[in-house]
């Protein structure tokens, strides 16, 4: 059963979730896992991918958009299709992704934006109706 975890980040930017998104999928990597970033389209996406190329001046993140390169360890996408992804999911979309079950994990990245914190509750309420096993992280952002 897909484990779920909650990211509530203390910032209301929703650049500060694509942020932490960044950082996630980079430690993430670092443990030798594979990664697909669900974005809400192409736009989110593309931004994604360009801040996983500049988010850390220490440090290189190998990734890519998943319609360039599905296979990469890190990849960025959008749509009902992250094949052959199944490890970590971190959506960053306001929907719960029809496909987030055949994942292992599954990361929720939420900052304190109404338009963002509501669909999060009601992901929240629909994964915990049906049973999945849920943690709450409450994140301080400095700044």
């Amino acid at each position: 059963m897909t484990r779920i975890d909650f990211y509530i980040l203390n910032s209301p930017s929703p650049d500060a979730r694509l942020q932490y998104a960044c950082r996630l999928a980079h430690k993430a990597w670092q443990q030798s896992r594979h990664v697909y970033l669900h974005c809400a389209d192409e736009a989110e996406a593309s931004q994604l991918d360009d801040l996983l190329w500049s988010f850390r001046a220490d440090s290189f993140l190998p990734h890519a958009l998943h319609a360039d390169q599905p296979n990469e360890a890190v990849v960025c996408g959008w749509g009902d299709d992250p094949t052959p992804h199944h490890d970590l999911l971190i959506n960053l979309s306001d929907d719960t992704p029809d496909f987030f079950s055949r994942f292992n994990r599954l990361a929720e990245i939420l900052v304190e934006h109404d338009p963002i914190l509501v669909p999060g509750r009601e992901r929240f309420r629909f994964y915990r109706k049906r049973g999945y096993p849920l943690s709450t992280h409450q994140i301080r952002i400095a700044g």
